[in-house]
């Protein structure tokens, strides 16, 4: 398949685009607003940096990198788009009215051209391989000069590349700079097809998070107010729909050992949230929302975290963590924020997406693998019972968060360079 046919299959699939949106609205009510976006219909005034952040993990991670590129280029005029509202969310919140935002629009040609013909940008970042083919090639058209940053590429999706390579390899070289995670994922751009001057293996922009001493002093004194100083408290973080049975499951043998434990389950979306407050109903555990204000009570068993951007805090609150979309076939979500809590992490099996972390973490000790429910649930009291296996856990996570940091400073070099180069 080629570009012309890639676009010609998008607008004749436009009406069932139309009916995934409707979906997304009806069971979120933040993807009914602001849709004009997504056909690039909104007014927009002319930038010089375009970034593309994606959802609300790629936006954290972009953060940092575009702060630091505003402090060293303070004549910069920056649009940061994303795709969904809790990335979109997490972008209002860092920058407010200092860059412009909105939806990335749908790949289509025409809502591709009509948004960057307002923002003409001089260069882009994509964050990691949230790769649209009508968008890389208007770019080039348009003489941008396009960096993919924080770049990871699984086994799984090279595959998948290599598969539409007559659609892939045009849009693969027409990158400037791809600051690639590792050098085995290095090796799989190789072999779709990029340059190997093109390629700089940088690490992950994830390791260089900071967590602030507000966050810190929030978590500490949730734990306070929970009443559960001495008290078994573990997250199961950024699940889905198809782990709510499991930590359930694992929670319940964890009460019959520690009658005081709790436990926080964080949906990774928001629209999962009610689906999840009935799955715990339905196991007849005694739960507060947390949206509820309601206070948790020594008779409290899950805190069920339905808000927006609390879960680097209910990480510093807990002892120990399970991160989702790795008991299903999702992919997984990035272990490194509970880690850099000092908390041992556990990953079902589905986790390529953060491959070569997890290896990392788990040859420190800090991370195992669960298959099950029943499996989570005896790594947990495990841990709870040896405290030296806990602290060797604990420990183990922190160094290899602090022994990988350094990806900002080479990226923000490689992205320095593109924009002097162009100066």
């Amino acid at each position: 398949m080629n570009r012309s046919l890639y676009s010609a299959c998008l607008y004749l699939f436009f009406p069932l685009i139309l009916v995934y949106f409707a979906i997304r609205a009806f069971k979120s009510p933040a993807y009914r607003q602001r849709f004009s976006e997504r056909l690039g219909l909104k007014k927009l005034k002319q930038t010089d940096l375009l970034v593309h952040s994606v959802s609300m993990g790629e936006s954290l991670a972009a953060i940092p990198l575009i702060r630091e590129l505003m402090t060293k280029y303070p004549h910069l005029k920056v649009t940061i788009t994303t795709t969904s509202p809790t990335g979109s969310a997490e972008i209002v919140k860092a920058f407010g009215d200092k860059v412009q935002h909105v939806y990335l629009p749908l790949d289509l040609p025409v809502c591709v051209k009509r948004f960057l013909n307002q923002i003409q940008p001089k260069y882009a970042v994509i964050m990691e391989t949230e790769l649209w083919p009508n968008l890389v090639h208007q770019l080039t058209e348009l003489g941008t000069k396009v960096m993919l940053a924080n770049a990871r590429l699984s086994a799984k999706s090279a595959a998948k590349y290599q598969k539409r390579i007559v659609l892939a390899a045009p849009m693969l070289r027409s990158l400037d700079i791809i600051a690639v995670q590792t050098q085995a994922e290095a090796e799989r751009f190789i072999t779709l097809g990029v340059a190997k001057e093109n390629l700089q293996v940088c690490g992950s922009l994830k390791f260089d998070l900071t967590i602030s001493n507000e966050v810190r002093e929030k978590a500490e004194k949730l734990r306070q107010q929970w009443q559960r100083i001495d008290s078994p408290i573990w997250v199961a973080g950024s699940v889905h729909p198809g782990e709510f049975d499991a930590m359930i499951e694992a929670h319940q043998q964890l009460l019959s050992v520690y009658p005081d434990a709790l436990m926080i389950m964080v949906p990774r979306h928001p629209e999962q949230f009610d689906a999840a407050s009935t799955r715990i109903r339905a196991k007849k555990l005694n739960q507060v929302r947390r949206s509820s204000g309601e206070p948790i009570t020594v008779e409290t068993q899950v805190l069920l975290g339905d808000t927006m951007g609390e879960l680097l805090a209910f990480y510093g609150a807990a002892d120990q963590a399970f991160v989702g979309g790795t008991l299903i076939e999702n992919g997984g979500h990035n272990p490194l924020e509970a880690s850099a809590m000092g908390l041992p992490v556990y990953l079902g099996p589905h986790h390529w997406d953060f491959a070569e972390i997890t290896h990392l973490l788990q040859q420190a000790g800090a991370l195992s693998l669960v298959n099950s429910g029943d499996d989570l649930a005896s790594k947990l009291i495990e841990k709870f019972n040896t405290k030296s296996a806990y602290q060797t856990a604990s420990e183990g996570g922190l160094e290899v968060v602090l022994a990988n940091k350094g990806a900002l400073a080479k990226q923000l070099g490689l992205l320095a360079q593109l924009v002097d180069d162009n100066n």
